[in-house]
């Protein structure tokens, strides 16, 4: 960029884009609530109880998190815990910020609860990523956080695992999730308030070769480990960003390209599992859980995170 373009950029396109941005949030003194909420669940994780002892088949989750997100990490939990009647089993994977103290607010939930530290994670990238053949993913897993979702999970592992998202909480049993988990036999994902790819449709179908399914979200995502085509996911990366750029999508558009190829999947139902919730339904919970993404983001710190408290 020129200089007077850096210029025009600072002094005008983006003090006006982080007014929009503000506003479209409920305005300055929505975000400092938000920023206090944010705060004040911080400090509550550090205190939050073990998940409840329960008996049965366990069900199992799979989360990436660090430092700044271990508090939403284990009111995700806190949450899950307290509405299933069975066992949780989590594996936490390092994004490699998750110090000692972030790392004991998870193991105070439970001692089962399995963190695979960063080193190991980046030993798992030199054994089945050499350099030479995936340079596009290799590059991603360092700079893109987002795409650890799909490798640090799955990479060289066997089986089905269902990955969540730390921006979530849950208001009920989420049967249809442990129904799947006890016996998968297609790939899960989420539904989307809107369709976000961060790449265009006709660009995503050419690439991945077959129709692309709509409004996939990874929130929830879960996809068998040793069925992932990691030449085609090498492929798929590097045809889009050649392209269209680098997106902070590009996760979610390869999962869906996943979802595609794959030929079917499992749908989490949209009225259950929601992308988005409203002011009223945050206010007053419905479904069985919500993913706070965009403007629902403020009433999470606000607001939700406290409703799970309630009942302790």
């Amino acid at each position: 960029m020129s200089v007077p373009g850096k210029l025009l950029y600072s002094l005008w396109h983006l003090p006006i884009a982080t007014v929009r941005h503000s506003w479209r949030h409920g305005g300055p003194l929505a975000q400092c609530a938000a920023a206090r909420g944010e705060s004040a669940m911080r400090v509550a994780a550090a205190t939050l109880p073990p998940l409840p002892s329960r008996s049965g088949a366990p069900f199992k989750v799979h989360l990436l998190t660090g430092h700044r997100f271990v508090h939403q990490t284990a009111f995700c939990l806190h949450s899950l815990g307290r509405v299933c009647t069975v066992p949780i089993e989590v594996e936490i994977y390092d994004d490699g910020s998750l110090d000692d103290t972030a790392a004991s607010i998870l193991r105070r939930l439970s001692a089962s609860v399995l963190i695979h530290p960063h080193a190991e994670l980046a030993e798992r990238i030199d054994r089945f990523l050499p350099a030479a053949s995936f340079p596009v993913l290799r590059e991603r897993w360092r700079n893109y956080p987002h795409i650890r979702k799909i490798i640090d999970v799955h990479l060289g592992r066997e089986g089905w695992r269902l990955v969540l998202d730390s921006d979530l909480l849950f208001w009920r049993e989420p049967h249809y999730l442990i129904d799947w988990s006890g016996m998968p036999d297609r790939s899960l994902h989420a539904i989307d308030c809107v369709e976000n790819y961060g790449y265009t449709r006709t660009l995503l179908e050419k690439v991945a070769g077959v129709s692309i399914p709509p409004r996939v979200n990874v929130g929830l995502c879960g996809l068998r480990s040793d069925a992932i085509d990691w030449d085609f996911i090498e492929y798929a990366a590097a045809s889009l960003i050649a392209a269209e750029g680098t997106s902070y999508y590009l996760e979610q558009a390869l999962v869906a390209m996943i979802v595609a190829r794959e030929g079917r999947s499992a749908a989490a139902p949209e009225i259950d599992y929601v992308t988005l919730p409203s002011p009223d339904e945050i206010a007053q919970p419905t479904a069985v859980m919500h993913h706070y993404v965009d403007v629902s983001r403020g009433l999470y710190y606000r607001h939700a995170w406290r409703q799970t408290l309630a009942s302790l």
